[in-house]
């Protein structure tokens, strides 16, 4: 057991370096990173248990594991929130971390209080070492925390569904394919009697999945920055870059063409990036993007982005 933990912890710590080389040098994604570092954490956990000499030791182990568990359905659903195309309120995210930090402190007093577990001990069996838990009364919270979670992501992905047409329903499908594994595989684990936290296997094959769709989509994904209090959403377009390019491109008058720098800025704008990531990227100031980008709207006759991407609905 504790080889097993310790082949799919190796691989999800592989899997964080293949974020910033697939993912992070196209588009910042925090909550794909965030998901990325907390399944790691869990994997640890669970590591670090199989590995113990002592309750203690493995009562500590288990918080490892339920610090990056409390956060891998908020990651989850924050991911399936934005892809199919919905907005939210910063006061959300506040509110749904909240819960998070809530649910972790119930568990982080095992050892000390008796509320989440009355008492723990280690067993070993064939398979390695395992902690066997009496549940106290507030262990039905992290039930309803799971499962609130679920239903939520469920209720986001039926609404895409139905509202989406496309490539938007069939990037919803995807999502509920992998909400309902994971639901299986959390079903499986609380009917059965397993000493292996299959979760662990599922949240590596949701890693994978997520992966997948954003290097996939790579080209169909555009950012659409809503107002100060909103969440940047991500738009899933039916048209790649090149096409993208090429019907914006069409709208130029006849013989006429652009920079190198101008189509550097078409490029970032197109890609859904904000003036000051341009900016970082083109290594230029912000005054400079904007100066550019003011040529190149003057060009299209257009006068800001969303003229731009009006474009593209004419290709």
């Amino acid at each position: 057991m504790a080889v097993a933990y310790g082949c799919i912890f190796v691989i999800s710590l592989l899997l964080l370096p293949l974020y910033f080389t697939c993912v992070r040098k196209h588009q910042s994604e925090t909550w794909l990173f965030v998901l990325f570092l907390s399944i790691s954490i869990v994997d640890l956990g669970y590591l670090l248990i199989s590995l113990s000499k002592t309750v203690k030791f493995a009562l500590w182990a288990n918080k490892i594991a339920y610090l990056g568990q409390v956060f891998v359905p908020l990651c989850m659903f924050m991911l399936i929130f934005k892809l199919c195309g919905f907005s939210y309120k910063k006061k959300f995210v506040g509110v749904l971390i909240g819960l998070a930090v809530a649910m972790y402190a119930v568990v982080f007093t095992t050892g000390w209080l008796d509320w989440y577990y009355v008492s723990a001990v280690l067993e070993r069996g064939k398979g390695g070492v395992y902690l066997v838990k009496e549940y106290g009364v507030l262990h039905p919270m992290n039930l309803i925390y799971v499962i609130s979670y679920f239903v939520a992501m469920l209720v986001v992905i039926s609404i895409s569904l139905r509202c989406n047409k496309g490539e938007g329903q069939k990037l919803a499908g995807l999502m509920l394919v992998v909400v309902l594994g994971n639901i299986a595989m959390w079903v499986v684990e609380k009917i059965i009697s397993w000493n292996f936290e299959m979760l662990a296997i599922s949240y590596l094959m949701s890693e994978v999945v997520f992966l997948f769709v954003y290097i996939v989509l790579q080209d169909y994904i555009r950012i659409k920055n809503m107002t100060q209090e909103s969440a940047r959403v991500i738009v899933v377009d039916t048209l790649s870059r090149a096409e993208k390019l090429q019907a914006v491109l069409s709208a130029l008058p006849a013989e006429t063409t652009l920079s190198q720098r101008q189509m550097d800025v078409l490029e970032g704008i197109i890609d859904g990036k904000s003036r000051k990531e341009i900016a970082a990227n083109l290594c230029l100031s912000e005054n400079t993007v904007k100066m550019h980008t003011s040529s190149l709207y003057k060009l299209l006759g257009v006068s800001s982005r969303d003229e731009v991407f009006a474009l593209l609905k004419k290709a």
